[in-house]
């Protein structure tokens, strides 16, 4: 789908398109950092110490929920009931223990030219992510420096409802002082898909783990990327050329 038709369709469901941009939101991890392989080694050890049966690559599929989501959804498959408070914090512990002793995740390629992308055009970068994992937070200043300010984060200790619900990308726009219609976001996984759809944000999905592009586009994704280099090198900026021509048109 090309970027004129993902826009009309868009139009068609929302009944506006995102013409006057002012910020983009982003997903963190599979986004910023290739660091899903380490969080789903580290989901799959904690989940399989508890004597519960699991597959790793399940967990790309709760990937952008918070940890207590994903602990809940795996409790009431195995044991129909949700996790006590002491035992969230408990397997949580766990797996970030797990996870810090794991080789650092790098920095997603193609991140940093985006970034740069978006700072030159004048738009407030937010970050919105699931994650509770302070070690990938801390490291967010050194690998993007002066990028993210604390003020424009929204993280799973922000939000009551993680994705897939649309609270964290809504405290997201809240946060940059923006509508739906002046942001656009930028996701790799489902649930952060529907959650960005369920907010009514313009939603660009890059495909940087084993989902099938196919989930995404259920998910309600408006445009579909390979990786983020692709993205960073022409998807952004031909996104942003189409947007302000139909800024100037309108």
């Amino acid at each position: 789908m090309d970027i004129a038709v993902a826009v009309e369709c868009f139009r068609k469901k929302h009944g506006y398109i995102p013409s006057d941009l002012k910020a983009v939101l982003f997903d963190m991890d599979g986004v910023l950092f290739d660091s899903m392989k380490n969080h789903t080694y580290s989901w799959y050890r904690a989940i399989t110490d508890l004597g519960i049966p699991c597959e790793r690559d399940e967990f790309y599929q709760y990937e952008g929920a918070t940890g207590k989501w994903t602990i809940n959804h795996i409790f009431k498959r195995a044991y129909g009931r949700e996790a006590a408070d002491w035992e969230l914090e408990q397997i949580y512990k766990e797996k970030s223990r797990y996870f810090n002793g794991l080789p650092e995740t790098e920095p997603m390629p193609g991140a940093r030219e985006l970034l740069e992308w978006v700072r030159e055009a004048g738009l407030i970068p937010v970050l919105v992510t699931g994650s509770g994992q302070r070690s990938l937070l801390e490291r967010l200043d050194k690998e993007y420096p002066e990028i993210f300010k604390p003020e424009y984060m929204v993280t799973a200790f922000d939000v009551e409802r993680g994705k897939p619900h649309p609270e964290p990308y809504l405290k997201g726009l809240k946060k940059a002082g923006v509508k739906p219609s002046e942001a656009v976001v930028v996701e790799n996984a489902p649930l952060g898909v529907k959650a960005a759809v369920a907010a009514g944000i313009f939603t660009v999905a890059v495909n940087t783990g084993p989902v099938p592009d196919s989930q995404l586009k259920e998910a309600g994704a408006d445009l579909i990327f390979p990786d983020m280099p692709v993205f960073a090198a022409e998807g952004f900026l031909q996104l942003l050329c189409f947007l302000k021509k139909l800024q100037e048109r309108d």
